[in-house]
């Protein structure tokens, strides 16, 4: 009776049944527009940065070293703090956090207005827009992506992941006039505006999850109640950490990621508008250069999906290494008052590898650690931001000591090899073989 019973239930295809479709817009898309946002908006804070190098030495002659510390804080806490955000939305919901968040990254960018010294330069854009920002990253889009959607989560993850481009294609052009017609301050407070611009907007439009509006997530074809407020997160968090490096693949991973943060956030976004700036480039112009990296790291972050599926991850993060590090050790040979073809060759290849990473990186952690992956990943994005932190501070260290970024571009080109071997390195994780069942001897007669 009971096996009669369950075939009756089920269904005769495997597959979860779709419900019947709706004219209407599901909310999880209204709530993924408001997220795409919101991380457009936390790419203006991520912009700024390296459009500030040259007005502040010149006004305040803060060395480019004491600058770049700044940026390095900044970068810092962004990859530090997003293990514990998603920590801190599983107990106070993403609504609370994002709001404060954004709040903090405008009360810290308004702040730098009236600042006199360097000290106050590391509160204001190291600490606080550092930790607001950092409250925002992956795993804001992350959780909201596995709250919201049960299907086209790919779709949903990659569209949330390119918002941080378009935010820089955005906001890198206006902000660089803006410091050039207008001085810094008014970039900043633009910054700040942005910031509380969207805090209306989380607050009155996204919700922590379905349950709060009496919806399914978009896809599913059951309803899922919200779940209590996680407080052991943050434990489970470092417990992963601390198990995860007594592994090898661990330490490799993190140690390509950080030179993967290094040659892009630390270098290139931070260090490439001052650098080019000393040849005689305008800074507007620079500044839109870095911004037409930010196109084709879309296309180049797709692609790499595409390819890490088909392709073995290891082989793929060796050859995006070696190519990055390639074209770092010409880029000095490219840096001119003026933009020529071989300059713009330059952007569309390294914009291609901008991110590139990121997919082999994601697919080597599921396959090392498992359920596990998630926060492994987490960490090993730390690793990425701190090895940003370590250049953005060494970057102006260097310009300061050796009047030029030429040895940066050389170091970061060397890095690059020495991650592309690191990648080789990793050994792939084979499934374990379940052991035979023992032989039952046959009963006797």
């Amino acid at each position: 009776m009971t096996q009669t019973t369950e075939a009756a239930q089920a269904p005769e295809d495997s597959r979860p049944v779709r419900p019947a479709p709706s004219h209407r817009v599901h909310r999880a898309w209204f709530v993924a527009a408001v997220t795409f946002v919101t991380i457009i908006g936390a790419a203006a804070f991520r912009s700024l940065p390296g459009l500030l190098i040259d007005p502040l030495h010149q006004e305040f002659h803060w060395s480019r070293g004491t600058i770049g510390a700044a940026v390095s804080i900044n970068l810092a806490l962004y990859g530090l703090t997003a293990p514990f955000a998603a920590a801190l939305m599983d107990r106070f919901g993403i609504r609370r956090v994002v709001a404060v968040a954004l709040t903090v990254i405008a009360v810290g960018s308004g702040l730098t207005v009236w600042m006199t010294a360097a000290w106050q330069l590391l509160l204001c854009w190291g600490l606080l827009v550092g930790l607001g920002s950092g409250s925002m990253a992956l795993a804001f889009a992350a959780t909201v992506t596995n709250r919201w959607f049960t299907a086209r989560k790919g779709l949903v993850t990659g569209i949330l992941t390119a918002a941080s481009a378009s935010g820089q294609l955005i906001f890198l052009p206006l902000l660089s006039w803006i410091v050039t017609e207008h001085d810094w301050r008014p970039a900043a407070v633009t910054v700040s505006l942005a910031a509380l611009a969207v805090v209306p907007f989380v607050w009155l439009l996204l919700r922590d999850h379905p349950a709060d509006v009496g919806q399914l997530p978009y896809g599913a074809t059951e309803f899922v109640p919200k779940p209590e407020p996680v407080r052991g997160a943050a434990r489970r968090a470092v417990t992963v950490l601390f198990s995860a490096v007594r592994t090898a693949p661990f330490w490799l991973l993190a140690g390509t990621f950080a030179i993967c943060g290094a040659s892009t956030n630390g270098l290139v976004q931070t260090h490439f508008v001052p650098a080019a700036h000393d040849h005689g480039m305008p800074i507007t112009a620079a500044a839109s250069l870095l911004a037409v990296i930010g196109v084709f790291d879309v296309i180049g972050t797709i692609a790499s999906g595409w390819f890490t599926d088909r392709f073995e991850p290891r082989r793929l993060l060796a050859v995006y290494y070696a190519l990055r590090g390639i074209s770092l050790l010409f880029l000095p040979m490219l840096l001119a008052p003026t933009v020529h073809p071989p300059m713009i060759f330059f952007i569309v290849f390294y914009g291609l590898d901008w991110v590139a990473t990121v997919p082999p990186t994601l697919a080597l952690c599921r396959e090392q650690y498992g359920e596990d992956s998630a926060i492994v990943f987490g960490w090993v994005l730390a690793s990425h931001q701190v090895g940003a932190a370590l250049v953005a501070f060494l970057g102006g260290f260097a310009r300061d000591r050796f009047g030029s970024y030429d040895v940066v571009w050389y170091a970061s080109g060397a890095l690059c090899a020495a991650a592309a071997l690191m990648a080789l390195v990793i050994r792939r994780r084979r499934p374990a073989v379940p052991a035979p069942a023992p032989a039952v001897s046959p009963a006797p007669a």
